[in-house]
């Protein structure tokens, strides 16, 4: 039988950085800092945590939004109702929150 540490390895791989530079304003800033405080994190941590999570919810919304135009073009092929194509469309959005 194999050992469920093995089959589940983290595979960390070095990615390159770049810095950059923003203004944010003062109240913005401390306000950040006392989040951050209050997660045990620094400040630039917390602005990562906040840039890759709303990244990955655009991501997520571009992909979704490329498998519905996808869809879409494949009933257009097989149903000739434009109504019941956006039936389909508007019943699959509902079910996956697009």
């Amino acid at each position: 039988m194999n050992n469920p540490e093995e089959e589940f390895t983290l595979q960390l791989r070095p990615r390159s950085h770049e810095t950059v530079s923003l203004e944010i304003p003062k109240d913005t800033l401390e306000s950040l800092k006392k989040i951050a405080d209050s997660r045990d994190m620094s400040c630039e941590a917390l602005l990562k945590f906040y840039i890759g999570q709303g990244l990955r919810q655009d991501v997520a919304k571009l992909f979704s939004n490329r498998v519905l135009e996808a869809t879409a073009q494949v009933l257009a092929r097989h149903i000739q109702s434009e109504a019941e194509i956006s039936e389909i469309l508007q019943e699959i959005s509902s079910q996956t929150n697009c």
